[in-house]
Formats: C-alpha cells, sequence, structure tokens
C-alpha cells in the first residue's frame, strides 16, 4: 500500500476544511479558534495550526491530509507540514480580491511542492463569482510558472465526488513522476557507466 502526504493550501474561506471533511475516512481532527479577520472571511472559525484526515483510495493508496491555515501569520505551520509532503491541492475562492494573483502567491511560496510530487487547483465559490475563468487562470500561471503543468478545476469543496476527482488526479500525477524517477537512470549513474 502506497501512502502520500498531501498538503490543501489556500486562503482563508476558500474551502479546505471543508474538503478534508468530505474527503476523509476517519473523524477529522480540527485546531479551529474563533475568526478575528472577518473583513477577509465572514465565518465563526478558522484554522490556527491544521486540519487532518485520511482516506483509501482503491484499497491501495492511503492518503494523508492535511489542511493548513490560509493567514499569512500562521506559516510557520506551512513549513512544518510541507516537509513531510509529497503534493498539494490549492483551492482559491473565485469571490476573493485578486484570485489569480492568490493563486501564483501560493504557487510561489510552495513550489517545492510541484517538483517533489504536484499541484492541483481547485477554484471554488463559481456560483458567487463566475469570473474569473479556468482559462484566465491557465494564462497567468503560464506566464508566472511556464515550466509547470497544473491541473485546473472548477470544484464546490462540499462534493464529495468533486474533491475525490481532484484528489485522484494529484495522486495520478504523483505516482507517474515516483514511476518515472525510478526507470530514469540519474546523471550520475550515465557518468559512470
Amino acid at each position: 500500500m502506497a501512502e502520500h502526504v498531501i498538503l490543501f493550501t489556500g486562503p482563508m474561506g476558500a474551502g479546505k476544511t471543508t474538503a478534508i471533511e468530505k474527503l476523509s475516512e476517519i473523524d477529522v481532527v480540527r485546531t479551529e479558534a474563533a475568526n478575528t479577520e472577518r473583513q477577509v472571511a465572514d465565518k465563526a472559525t478558522t484554522t490556527v495550526a491544521l486540519d487532518y484526515g485520511e482516506i483509501v483510495l482503491d484499497d491501495q493508496d492511503k492518503v494523508r491530509l492535511y489542511g493548513i491555515p490560509g493567514q499569512r501569520r500562521f506559516d510557520f505551520m506551512w513549513t512544518i507540514l510541507k516537509e513531510r509532503a509529497k503534493g498539494m491541492v490549492l483551492l482559491v475562492h473565485n469571490d476573493a480580491d485578486d484570485p489569480i494573483g492568490r493563486a501564483v502567491e501560493y504557487l510561489d511560496e510552495f513550489a517545492d511542492l510541484y517538483a517533489k510530487g504536484g499541484v492541483v487547483i481547485g477554484i471554488t465559490r463559481i456560483d458567487i463569482a463566475p469570473g474569473p475563468s479556468v482559462t484566465d487562470y491557465a494564462a497567468a500561471l503560464a506566464v508566472a510558472h511556464p515550466d509547470k503543468i497544473v491541473p485546473i478545476y472548477t470544484v464546490d469543496p462540499r462534493q464529495r465526488d468533486q474533491m475525490r476527482t481532484l484528489l485522484m488526479t494529484l495522486v495520478a500525477n504523483i505516482e507517474t513522476r515516483d514511476m518515472f524517477v525510478e526507470r530514469v537512470p540519474q546523471r550520475e549513474e550515465l557518468v559512470a557507466e
């Protein structure tokens, strides 16, 4: 059985906790506190350390789901949690100020996770703010990170099937990269021959 550690990242209010609650097959560990930034996200509580859940995919792959706080003041948790992570689900709410800029900011911050395994983006709240479009995100990411191919979906974190599709895309990407790395000789091996 393969095991994957996946981070759920994104700004406060994008749906990280909800997504983990919908996906997890165990009771989710949550570290919530009163939200003191109601002007940023109008919700009663916010994650201050992490959310944690687990799911087993296709009876083979155990996936550990870690949700990180969306506020930069808790970025010490970002550093701690990304050490073991193999990939990232980035959720961005489309009704935020400059959602594309926020997506690029998180990709910049977690660029090493792209190199380690992969990244997939889920755009939330498109029912509230239909623009920018997936095409707009893709164009901006192509300029900011031309060396990265990042799947982008529109999702509702309350819909388990949509979140499972997002997660399965990421896990497939990670496993494909792992197989490729195992099969391709490293430069040192080629020089030794």
